[in-house]
């Protein structure tokens, strides 16, 4: 099969050039010594720019799909989490569902119980693993400066596995954890325990906190959920963070939602809908006031956009996505927590979210924080002006930038003082 260059071209989004350019610039000063740290940041838009690329054209010549590709990304920052003076490491699997346990190392006669922290990786739902060496990093932290227990789950991925499968496995670990027994058996105290993630895995966090209100049988509750810019909405994709990044390296916005229509399916058209921000359809429209940035977003988030309601589409996205019944799943409060009702937001526990500026998920945090607040939720929000989407992942050599570890101190900070 050959390709002409304005086939190739025509999938690339309309900042990669620009982008390219900022690189080689950064690079530049990289060479007279100037500007270290936005150079080494640049690198690693680059590489990862880069690999984006390489999935693109796999896919648009027929040798890979999309995230086979894109999964090396998750492979490259694998380990073997390993037990260490400070920290004991297993691996087990509860109620099925594999996990990596860390613990702080018993002392002699220690008998107090602790906090916990059931912590949900990021990577759009389709990528990431518990075991990337930033996350085996952030829970020794995390163990280390808390004495915490701290449980990394490791839920099945789309595409292989579409929702509602990485937020069931999540939900039966959080079930299986929360029991009185099990907690004994880790010396965790009941009342101090937390369900945190970054990205997709802040959705989870936020999903999982609020069905565990609906359970009248369920003895031990969540004491705080901290979200690290979480997406947590489907229904509409051209929020002002959206459109001000929908070119950001890290996560445009075509990968994006490209992650959101592999969570829920396969077929393209599903993507091409969501695209264009028409894949809503007459029953999940009675659920867009529960989006509508111009009334959920502070007047300075605004910026030069105005509010436009999602296309209604009669049968569209049935039509989009054939007959699997995923068109009802972007719909569902599980995969989008900010679709439920004021009444179900009263009973949650304490939040943290973190946004940050040049994140196409920055309106979803916000939006949540301002329904949270109303609710009568105790929420801090934390937001950096300066910060991208992923920066909390960025604290391993070589890409340790400064960013990244101001928002884990900040992190660590709030759980210490709040769990």
């Amino acid at each position: 099969m050959s390709l002409s260059q304005e086939q190739i071209t025509s999938n690339l989004p309309a900042g990669d050039w620009n982008f390219i350019l900022d690189v080689i610039h950064c690079l530049k000063l990289a060479s007279e010594g100037k500007d270290q740290e936005r150079t080494e940041m640049f690198s690693v838009f680059l590489s990862i720019y880069c690999e984006q690329r390489r999935a693109d054209f796999s896919e648009l010549v027929g040798l890979k799909d999309y995230m086979g590709v894109m999964y090396f990304i998750t492979l490259a920052e694998k380990v073997v989490p390993m037990s260490d003076e400070h920290v004991k490491v297993t691996e087990e699997k509860f109620d099925g569902v594999e996990v990596v346990l860390y613990q702080p190392k018993q002392r002699g006669g220690d008998s107090e119980l602790r906090r916990a922290v059931i912590y949900l990786h990021g990577g759009g739902w389709c990528l990431g693993s518990s075991r990337m060496s930033p996350y085996d990093l952030l829970a020794r932290k995390l163990v280390t400066d808390l004495n915490a227990v701290v449980l990394s789950v490791e839920y099945r991925l789309a595409p292989a596995h579409h929702f509602p499968v990485p937020y069931e496995d999540v939900y039966r670990v959080v079930k299986h954890f929360l029991q009185k027994g099990v907690l004994a058996q880790y010396s965790v105290d009941p009342g101090r325990i937390a369900v945190s993630g970054d990205s997709a895995g802040g959705n989870l966090a936020a999903a999982v906190s609020q069905q565990l209100q609906k359970e009248p049988r369920q003895q031990v509750q969540l004491k705080a959920q901290a979200l690290i810019y979480p997406v947590l909405q489907a229904l509409d994709l051209n929020t002002p963070s959206y459109q001000q990044n929908q070119d950001m390296p890290i996560l445009p916005r075509t990968l994006m939602i490209r992650f959101w229509s592999e969570y829920f399916t396969s077929d393209k058209a599903l993507f091409r809908a969501m695209m264009a921000n028409t894949h809503n359809n007459p029953e999940s429209s009675s659920l867009l006031k529960f989006v509508n940035w111009s009334a959920f977003l502070p007047e300075t988030y605004h910026r030069k956009y105005n509010y436009s309601a999602p296309a209604v589409v009669q049968g569209g996205a049935e039509q989009a996505v054939g007959i699997d019944g995923s068109s009802q799943s972007f719909a569902d409060p599980r995969a989008s927590p900010l679709l439920v009702p004021d009444t179900a937001l009263h009973s949650l526990p304490k939040a943290y979210i973190l946004t940050s500026e040049y994140d196409v998920l920055r309106d979803d945090g916000i939006m949540y924080v301002t329904r949270l607040r109303a609710a009568g939720v105790e929420v801090t929000h934390e937001h950096y002006d300066t910060g991208f989407h992923g920066a909390l992942m960025f604290t391993v050599w070589p890409t340790d930038f400064l960013i990244g570890r101001r928002m884990t101190d900040n992190y660590v900070k709030w759980l210490k003082e709040n769990l």
